[in-house]
């Protein structure tokens, strides 16, 4: 395997932000080239960076196992959210970071080879990207994801009541707006067909855990598919190394074993 740390200044974001790739040595699983492996973007949450996933789970060792190139983008404490002061996260994912690694590397997976995930803040951006731009990937995966922001409002600081105000503005206007995932359901509810199968999992011992089961009844009533897995765990690293490994499996199958 190679990883990569990366360093660009997006035109999006305005300002250098780094990437962890993890790519297949050419060579390995029959010699697939890079630009044919199935690609899975991993997003991290509120308090991480682009090297969360790679120092706290076993993403490595499975990326080399399944042969599966994995992209890492930093996005601060952005929600993945196109923000008032011109950095537009949401824009840097969806849009210029693929036509860059595309132009860079060669990676223009199809559809049905891009997966996306994330844990917490990344659950959030993942199932975002993935409903308003179903055309992009063919499975979503939230772990621990914040699904819904009415918990944002719940007794907040001063401090944290002002830098959501910087990403969503009006946080009373939240219920109904772009930011809100219930509205991604419901214009995604348009079309069942042509969204990304959701994967959702979460701990029971999670302040979170509410959020993943509402979401998971509400993409059932309105006909949209997603599976849900909830075991004992808490919001923390050991609960999300053992969701990457049943989600990876439960989409690439087993580990491959040497032969």
């Amino acid at each position: 395997m190679a990883l990569l740390r990366l360093d660009h200044v997006p035109r999006t974001i305005k300002v250098n932000s780094p990437l962890t790739i993890i790519v297949p040595d050419p060579g390995e699983m029959g010699g697939v080239p890079v630009a044919q492996r199935k690609v899975l973007y991993l997003l991290h949450g509120l308090s991480d960076d682009a090297s969360a996933w790679q120092r706290y789970t076993a993403i490595e060792t499975l990326a080399a196992a399944y042969g599966l190139v994995v992209i890492m983008p930093s996005a601060g404490r952005s929600f993945y959210t196109d923000q008032p002061n011109g950095q537009a996260y949401f824009s840097y994912l969806t849009e210029e970071l693929p036509r860059y690694l595309g132009d860079l590397m060669g990676l223009l997976p199809r559809r049905e080879d891009t997966f996306i995930a994330g844990n917490s803040m990344g659950g959030y951006g993942a199932f975002k990207a993935a409903l308003l731009h179903p055309e992009l990937y063919t499975v979503a995966a939230s772990f621990s994801g914040v699904l819904s922001l009415e918990i944002l409002k719940a007794n907040p600081s001063e401090a944290r009541l002002r830098e959501f105000a910087l990403l969503f503005g009006d946080l009373d206007k939240l219920t109904g707006s772009e930011h809100d995932p219930m509205v991604w359901l419901e214009r995604a509810a348009r079309n069942p067909s042509a969204q990304p199968h959701l994967y959702i999992a979460v701990g029971r011992q999670e302040d979170l855990y509410p959020l993943s089961g509402y979401f998971h009844d509400a993409c059932q009533s309105l006909g949209v598919a997603s599976e849900y897995h909830e075991e004992d765990g808490h919001h923390d690293w050991f609960l999300w190394d053992r969701q990457i490994r049943q989600f990876l499996a439960s989409i690439l199958g087993p580990i491959p074993q040497p032969e």
